[in-house]
């Protein structure tokens, strides 16, 4: 019989926070260098440009209008808004990873990346003929592992910055703050369940992530995570997946950093699949809670009415 350490207790919450800041962290490390080391050298900066101001980059007509076309193009030009915001990610990066002032850039990216959701350049109106190929797909779901992101941030947001953080020990910051993790729990398995399902749900369909796995064993590890049904073992196969995918994309990688950046975000899907494992996703809105209360709501309602008088009895006062 295996046995999980206790998630309520502030060594998990500790080692949870420590496993997602690190795979957070490495999103950006790995984000940043890429986008830099494009950014910065001559012959490759515009074709990076051209790639996110495109039909097929990340930023809608209406972000570059407000961008660029407004008071704010006065200072901003394509290049150095890029340069600067990969930067930024950089610096983020390391500093999640080394554990310094992590509730604040928990906050900050959990909000900020819903910024590329909103953004991506789409087109999913019936019957319309596109002249420039772009994407096809609601942005939720192509940009899904974002929001699984931005769900994993507030997740650290309200855990702290875990063991082995400069927070905790150089500026003497608890590593956790002693949170229920139910509410935590949850939102962790939905925000990674949700990656799964709608990988496996809309598999196919344009820019939809699969990890190179097929559609029904998403469909499946996702919906046991979202229902928190044998929530580990489904983490477990979830591990396995990202794991496999990262290997097919080291064996196609062209360099080191093109290897990194292509798997950037499955290193905190594993991380997210890692912690729920080891310590559980929580109990809250599982399927045995909901058809608990759907049991005691019948019970309510339906089997305490009182029973009939019997014939020739009467019913006391």
């Amino acid at each position: 019989m295996f046995t999980f350490a206790n998630p309520q207790s502030s060594t998990a919450q500790a080692q949870i926070a420590l496993a997602l800041r690190v795979g957070l962290g490495l999103v950006f490390i790995a984000g940043g260098i890429a986008k830099l080391e494009r950014l910065l050298t001559p012959m490759k900066a515009k074709g990076i440009v051209d790639q996110y101001v495109g039909p097929l980059g990340y930023i809608n007509q209406t972000f570059l209008d407000w961008l660029f076309a407004s008071p704010l193009g006065m200072v901003l030009t394509p290049w150095n808004f890029l340069t600067v915001l990969s930067a930024f990610e950089l610096i983020s990066g390391v500093m999640l990873v080394i554990g310094l002032m992590v509730r604040p850039l928990s906050a900050l990216w959990a909000l900020l990346l819903w910024s590329f959701v909103v953004s991506l350049p789409v087109v999913t109106t019936p019957g319309v003929a596109l002249t420039a190929k772009t994407y096809q797909s609601p942005a939720e779901f192509i940009q899904i592992r974002d929001i699984a992101l931005s769900g994993f941030f507030f997740v650290l947001y309200n855990l702290g910055s875990g063991a082995r953080s400069m927070d905790a020990g150089r500026y003497l910051m608890p590593e956790t703050l002693g949170r229920d993790w139910e509410p935590m729990g949850l939102l962790l398995r939905v925000s990674l369940g949700a990656v799964f399902l709608v990988g496996g749900l809309f598999a196919g369909y344009d820019n939809i992530i699969t990890f190179g796995a097929p559609g029904w064993l998403l469909a499946i590890i996702g919906l046991g995570l979202i229902a928190g049904v044998g929530e580990r073992w489904f983490a477990t196969a979830a591990c396995a997946v990202l794991l496999w995918f990262m290997l097919t994309k080291l064996l196609a990688a062209t360099g080191v950093i093109a290897f990194f950046n292509g798997v950037k975000r499955e290193f905190a899907l594993l991380a997210a699949a890692g912690a729920i494992a080891a310590f559980g996703g929580g109990s809250l809105f599982t399927l045995g809670k909901i058809q608990a209360a759907l049991a005691g709501w019948r019970a309510t309602y339906f089997g305490g009415r009182a029973e009939p008088a019997r014939s020739g009895h009467r019913p006391t006062a």
